[in-house]
């Protein structure tokens, strides 16, 4: 079955693919094209305050078809397969669609069952997850039923899109247990696969005092590779002087972050590295966003290589230079516009208050708001999470106007 051939085709109508969509059309790029099977969009970041009870998770999703941009056209399916040397892309449902140009923003794969007995341990009272839409509000009824106890957080190792995410909801849940005069009663412990609380000096500092003022315990490289919902306990692959071991936490709440990666017809195709450290994901220059090996595709987003964390924020600075390098490369010129490494992760640490972390490919802070100290725990920008940044999006980013 064939589909009419697209000038420029997108994989993804998330974040990215939507934001690259709305931004070519308004530079008068015809015959672009979305392959997107949800008839649904999400604004992902607002679940960590569902999550805490402080926002609610109908405000997170719209129609779809709202934020397709005029005159593009909209194949709601699955991509399955990518041929670059053909110039086409294989669904779910059959089509095979030839293009001209290609983006890559497929979004990111959450591996829940990478970890045995997650899923079951999902089904109980007593685990839950902020990155998927139906279990955000399940967290704030388990922190709501929770009388004391271990309360435990996880990281994975592999990257996830917004690495902030797994903490912020426990330092919520840490200052919810402080206000409901529970601390005392309480256990905060966070099981992270990574080295420290976070990656940029500057704010791991600030995060290490918020951290001391919970009296939270870290449990660095520690890897969660089992959960056992009958005995309530979680167990994390930990490696000590070159031996690896198996470390049980008994648990009475327990948030996990699942293991993610790039979508599974991304790893198969020869966009993505075959081997290495970055196996998987999708090649991209990581200043102009082309891919090395095929001139007319582009990538951006959670699925690509780019040595970034995966935030929206990243998106919002990745897109107008990709829009920009494509139609240098759509009109014969070479792509001179260049990204960064700009990202920002807004960490919530309690209620009313965040930490807005932003830093580049150096992992320099890299602040976007003049006159403002955002490398302090702040009010101001805990509204701005609440409600600016939701505004933005809906309005501002997925049109093409941010």
């Amino acid at each position: 079955m064939s589909h009419p051939h697209h000038p420029v085709l997108i994989i993804g109508g998330g974040t990215a693919g939507l934001t690259v969509a709305a931004r070519l059309r308004r530079k008068g790029v015809r015959g672009v094209a979305i392959i997107e099977p949800s008839a649904h969009h999400y604004y992902q970041p607002l679940w960590t305050l569902v999550g805490g009870g402080a926002a609610d998770i109908a405000s997170t999703v719209r129609p779809e078809a709202d934020y397709i941009p005029k005159g593009t056209h909209w194949i709601q399916d699955w991509a399955e397969d990518v041929d670059p040397v053909r110039q086409e892309v294989r669904t779910r449902g059959g089509l095979t669609l030839g293009y001209d140009f290609l983006i890559v923003a497929p979004g990111i794969q959450l591996d829940w069952d990478k970890v045995p007995g997650l899923r079951e341990a999902l089904e109980t009272p007593y685990v839950s997850s902020n990155y998927d839409f139906r279990l955000a509000p399940k967290t704030w009824e388990m922190v709501r039923a929770f009388k004391g106890g271990t309360a435990l957080f996880t990281h994975p190792a592999t990257p996830v899109k917004c690495a902030g995410a797994p903490q912020k909801i426990m330092y919520l849940v840490a200052d919810h247990l402080r206000r409901s005069g529970l601390a005392e009663k309480s256990r905060v412990v966070f099981g992270s696969a990574g080295k420290a609380i976070f990656g940029v000096k500057p704010f791991s500092d600030v995060l290490e005092g918020v951290v001391e003022r919970y009296g939270i315990d870290t449990r660095f490289g520690h890897n969660l590779v089992e959960v056992r919902p009958e005995q309530r306990e979680a167990v994390f692959a930990v490696t000590r002087e070159g031996q690896e071991e198996r470390v049980a936490i008994g648990y009475d709440l327990l948030h996990v972050t699942p293991p993610q990666s790039a979508p599974d017809f991304i790893k198969r195709s020869p966009l993505a590295h075959q081997q290495g450290a970055c196996a998987g994901w999708v090649k991209a220059h990581k200043h102009t966003l082309q891919h090395p090996d095929y001139p007319n595709v582009f990538a951006l987003g959670d699925a690509s290589d780019l040595p970034t964390s995966r935030t929206g924020a990243a998106i919002r600075a990745e897109a107008p230079v990709l829009v920009e390098n494509l139609i240098a490369v759509m009109e014969g010129r070479d792509p001179t516009a260049r990204y960064n490494g700009y990202a920002s992760c807004p960490l919530v640490t309690g209620y009313g208050k965040m930490l807005l972390a932003e830093f580049d490919y150096d992992g320099k802070p890299a602040p976007s708001l003049p006159l403002i100290n955002t490398q302090v725990e702040r009010r101001d920008m805990w509204l701005l999470k609440k409600y600016g940044l939701p505004r933005m999006y809906w309005d501002l980013m997925l049109r093409g106007r941010a």
